[in-house]
């Protein structure tokens, strides 16, 4: 038996769409010691098109890591929920 497993393709996730809601700014500012003035969405549109991105579909949420940083995105609002350093 042959089993094939459905790998998420960067394009799966809308880019342009990412975004977060103010507690979520402060919460991945917070858990990357960021500064204030960081683009906290940038920097995570940076790390999802990374070229060593590793992106899992569980549930509702994606979760992208790459450059030691895991993501945590809605599937269905493209909203950023959190970024975390991974260990």
């Amino acid at each position: 038996m042959k089993i094939i497993y459905d790998i998420p393709m960067k394009s799966d996730i809308d880019i342009s769409a990412l975004h977060t809601t103010p507690s979520g700014f402060d919460r991945i500012r917070r858990n990357l010691q960021l500064p204030g003035s960081a683009d906290v969405v940038a920097l995570c549109r940076g790390i999802v098109c990374d070229s060593t991105a590793l992106i899992e579909r569980k549930g509702k949420n994606w979760y992208i890591t790459a450059r030691q940083i895991k993501i945590t995105v809605n599937a269905g609002s493209h909203t950023i929920i959190t970024a975390k350093k991974s260990e």
